[in-house]
């Protein structure tokens, strides 16, 4: 028949994973053509496949369908106008070329190496970020203490001053509908300043927001300069969050891992900045004061080529687990990593 006279009928099934016909699976195809192979329609977790038997029927088999997968994308410090013009050249082709379902990037050093504006902060989330993290130079830039309450894609930590502006995490919607949940942490090992626990932070976070259910997928941004406490906040939240990323330090470790509950982690993203620096920053001022302790000028960005550096992690939609993770170098001096 005429397609707009076809009708599919879909009714309760018996759950058994066997070839069969009529009653015992109790669905119905009607006004299909013998000799047809129907589509396969999925429910839930599972899909019906529909072939014909020598007898002119339908027959029917319930099985697993393929889990769903997300593609998340983190990118570390993005280092001043090096930084931002490599996102801006190569962010665009990569999400597509990988099929990017969602892409985080730390922006606290994209103006001048020091917090971010509101303008650079347009300019990355236009390139094709979801979402920014920032971190303990978050207001650096003095207008990001406005612009941050009208922008709910950039995120400043959240065990922050309590009185800060802004929000520590936020459940995002990806193309496909799924959610997301990115929250950023300051550590308290080394820092400049004391901040609040962010162990008890981010416990209060993901409590709220349990993993595959209220959240397809957790990010947990860890800003801070121990690698011990980066692993601490990895294990702590192991089997809660997809992925447990560091930042700040600006140098890329090589542990990217798979903890044992499914939780993906990497100690530190690194920058995408220029890494002929040092951590970013021009040599000759730095060098300057290791070599006669004495400080002459400012430190400033170094403006040769920039390499992206951070993480890749495919997801399941069912568990929110990490099922892969690679991590990522594109660009610049830095042996080239991608998936």
């Amino acid at each position: 028949p005429p397609l707009a006279q076809r009708r599919l009928f879909i009714l309760p099934i018996n759950l058994r994973g066997v070839w069969g016909a009529g009653p015992p699976l109790f669905a119905a195809l009607w006004g299909l053509p013998a000799g047809n192979v129907q589509p396969a329609y999925t429910v839930r977790t599972h899909k019906i496949e529909s072939r014909p038997d020598p007898e002119n029927r339908f027959a029917f088999r319930l099985c697993p369908s393929t889990p769903e997968r997300m593609r998340t994308l983190f990118l570390g410090d993005v280092m001043g106008r090096a930084g931002r013009a490599a996102i801006t050249d190569r962010l665009p082709r990569l999400r597509a070329e990988w099929k990017l379902d969602f892409v985080v990037v730390n922006g606290e050093n994209a103006s001048n190496g020091a917090g971010l504006s509101a303008d650079h902060a347009k300019l990355l989330l236009a390139a094709g970020a979801d979402c920014l993290t920032l971190g303990d130079h978050a207001f650096d830039q003095k207008d990001m203490m406005g612009f941050i309450d009208s922008e709910p894609r950039i995120l400043r930590p959240l065990n922050f001053a309590k009185q800060a502006p802004g929000r520590g995490h936020r459940l995002f919607t990806d193309a496909r509908g799924r959610k997301v949940l990115v929250l950023q942490v300051l550590g308290q090992v080394f820092m400049k300043r004391a901040f609040d626990d962010p162990f008890s932070a981010a416990d209060a976070v993901l409590r709220a927001h349990p993993l595959g259910g209220q959240a397809q997928m957790i990010l947990l941004d860890m800003h801070c300069e121990a690698t011990s406490e980066k692993m601490g906040m990895g294990h702590f939240c192991d089997g809660r969050a997809s992925l447990v990323v560091g930042t700040h330090t600006h140098v890329p470790t090589g542990d990217a891992q798979i903890l044992p509950g499914g939780t993906g982690y990497l100690t530190d993203a690194g920058m995408c900045g220029d890494y002929n620096s040092v951590i970013g920053m021009d040599k000759e001022e730095p060098m300057r004061r290791f070599v006669t302790g004495m400080g002459k000028t400012r430190f400033q960005p170094a403006l040769g080529e920039a390499t992206l550096s951070g993480v890749l992690v495919e997801t399941d939609d069912r568990t929110g687990k990490a099922q892969s993770i690679r991590m990522i170098r594109q660009g610049g001096r830095l042996e080239p990593a991608g998936p």
